[in-house]
């Protein structure tokens, strides 16, 4: 991301004019044309985007389309390794991904609180455009609305998306299979780490910088391979652990993990047990699961290693003849233990 006096020299809305975002009742008035004018078609200017119609008129090659929504809600707005402007884009395009669906297409909402200053604004949107240019995905379609002061938190952001599907595979838990492998793609717990440190003003060793990236490249990687994947799960809120017990549920079938074979990071680890929170539940923005045959796995992985970013990828546990529904754990000291979901949220407000 740029510096924060970059976006500020190159907002063409004046900070000095108009230092805060004003109350436009109806959403209309000049301030609010000029905003979605100058910011955001400025920002994410494409040909569907600029027609200014009421919905965007899209061409889809594929048969087969995935489509998701999201909101976010995050708190603070910035945070180390990234800001709500590239999670509401990452999110959208993992959550197309997980799917093994290419993303395309991208709408989004801006619920603005009365006096957000415009540079932060500027900020997010700027942020949008570089995370929607390395995703590969289009801007099409969107909306603002401005809420009375004190009603909305600064900003609120709510995504749709729209990706292909190109292939004959069926990605889900139901296609999960007695002694598939659970490949993980990196360590896990920064995001959670790197939000709650931000938000509570904490100072560590180490900066902890969150995980938020795009998966999509990654999973086309496997999939234009041809790697027959079963199953894939971004680990969003509720870490690994939910996200495993959720497959687990779905797909009737019992899965066994190393805790050795998990990655944590030894800064993560260490804020964990400052702040009391156990790493596999705490959220990630950049880190998925992928099920696959047995025979796949050295292949998945050599391909998955290849990129930089995800190079600590690591075989973590496959699915048993266990109970059905159920996520057990090795320990490091040989102990199994069962692993459920937490019965409260551990980190509100993380996306």
């Amino acid at each position: 991301m740029e510096d924060k006096n970059d976006f500020t020299l190159s907002c063409p809305i004046p900070i000095s004019e108009y230092p805060q975002i004003l109350l436009a009742h109806g959403g209309g008035g000049k301030l609010m044309h000029q905003l979605i004018e100058q910011m955001f078609m400025a920002s994410f200017a494409n040909p569907a985007l600029m027609a200014r119609h009421d919905s965007a008129v899209l061409k889809v090659q594929s048969k087969k389309i995935a489509f998701t929504t999201d909101s976010y809600v995050v708190k603070p707005l910035f945070f180390p390794g990234g800001d709500i402007g590239a999670l509401a884009i990452y999110g959208t395009v993992n959550d197309l991904a997980m799917s093994g669906a290419r993303p395309l297409y991208i709408s989004c909402g801006f619920i603005i609180e009365e006096g957000l200053p415009t540079e932060t604004l500027w900020r997010v949107a700027q942020s949008m455009k570089q995370a929607a240019e390395n995703a590969g995905v289009t801007i099409v379609t969107g909306d603002t609305k401005v809420v009375d002061r004190g009603k909305g938190d600064g900003l609120f952001i709510n995504t749709a998306g729209i990706g292909e599907i190109a292939h004959g595979l069926t990605i889900a838990p139901s296609a999960v299979r007695l002694g598939d492998v659970l490949i993980i793609n990196g360590d896990i717990g920064r995001h959670g780490m790197a939000v709650m440190a931000a938000r509570e003003g904490l100072e560590f060793e180490s900066a902890i910088e969150s995980d938020c990236a795009p998966l999509a490249g990654a999973v086309m990687n496997l999939l234009e391979a041809g790697i027959q994947i079963h199953c894939l799960r971004d680990l969003t809120r509720g870490g690994l652990a939910s996200a495993l017990v959720e497959i687990a549920e779905a797909g009737s079938i019992h899965i066994n993990i190393e805790e050795a074979a998990i990655s944590v990071r030894e800064d993560v680890q260490g804020a964990c047990e400052i702040l009391g929170f156990d790493p596999l539940y705490v959220a990630n923005e950049g880190r998925f699961i992928a099920i696959v045959p047995e025979a796949e796995t050295a292949r998945a992985l050599d391909i998955l290693r290849s990129d930089k970013d995800f190079m600590r990828g690591a075989i973590i546990g496959r699915v048993t003849g266990g109970r059905p529904g159920i996520v057990t754990m090795k320990s490091r000291i040989g102990a199994t233990r069962i692993i459920d979901m937490l019965s409260g949220e551990q980190l509100p407000r993380i996306c």
